[in-house]
């Protein structure tokens, strides 16, 4: 068995991240509107958009991209917000 790349660990560090996110919001353990959601969205998209630019995959590196801008805005959307979990 071939040893994973600093890239392969990057790209799948982000989209654990993600996919964490996805299923904790789905099984109600945090709220989709929560900063956790949208820090763990938002980190796993910039890893996961950095690692698509690694390889280099644009149609990735933008659907990454934009996947960690939208959590930013998400997140900076509950700043002003009360606490949810």
């Amino acid at each position: 068995m071939e040893a994973m790349s600093t890239t392969d660990i990057i790209s799948a560090a982000g989209v654990t991240l993600i996919l964490a996110a996805f299923f904790l919001s789905t099984f109600k353990f945090i709220s989709a509107s929560s900063r956790i959601y949208f820090v763990l969205n938002f980190m796993g998209g910039a890893l996961a958009c950095w690692g698509s630019m690694l390889i280099p995959s644009l149609p990735f590196t933008i659907l990454e991209g934009v996947w960690a801008l939208v959590a930013a805005v998400g997140f900076a959307k509950t700043i002003s917000q009360p606490q949810q979990s």
